[in-house]
């Protein structure tokens, strides 16, 4: 029997929750540099269209799960329920949620970003949600991890990038 990632990085995970903006910063500001330094700590907080992905409201939906070593936060996704009125890039439909990943550079490459995500659509369907939607920008290598898992380009009226997954 093959062990998860977590199981071979020694990492344990728990739910995300309210109290860990900080992960949820420091992880979008990963995500939004993820080929080179553009963004700022201070923009993630400043810009509502980066802010809105810098923490959970779990009444509206959103969850979470994040991997530790130790003290230190080393991979994270979570799904936010954002309306139409302040929507993300990936966003599809209110009912949608969308997901985001993280894994720190130290642990990439061992498939904890395949389980997190995995982890993530397990919640979702056990929550009987009807899809998780994501945002990729294009060259991003983490775009074939979204296809492998299931992921398509949502096409219509959807931001390019933006990829979905039917539950």
């Amino acid at each position: 029997m093959v062990n998860s990632a977590s199981d071979r990085l020694k990492l344990e995970k728990r739910a995300l929750g309210p109290g860990d903006a900080a992960i949820l910063v420091e992880a979008t500001l990963i995500n939004l540099n993820w080929n080179e330094p553009r963004f700022s700590r201070n923009e993630v907080l400043a810009k509502p269209e980066f802010a809105h992905y810098a923490a959970v409201a779990p009444e509206r939906g959103d969850f979470g799960i994040v991997a530790v070593e130790g003290t230190r936060w080393v991979g994270a996704v979570w799904v936010v329920f954002l309306p139409p009125e302040d929507p993300g890039y990936g966003f599809v439909d209110p009912q949608i949620g969308e997901l985001s990943v993280c894994v720190k550079e130290a642990a990439r490459g061992a498939g904890l970003g395949r389980e997190l995500i995995t982890d993530a659509i397990a919640i979702a369907r056990n929550r009987g949600q009807r899809g998780l939607s994501l945002s990729v920008e294009d060259g991003n290598p983490a775009r074939s991890l979204y296809e492998r898992l299931g992921f398509m380009d949502a096409g219509g009226e959807a931001l390019p990038g933006t990829m979905v997954l039917e539950l």
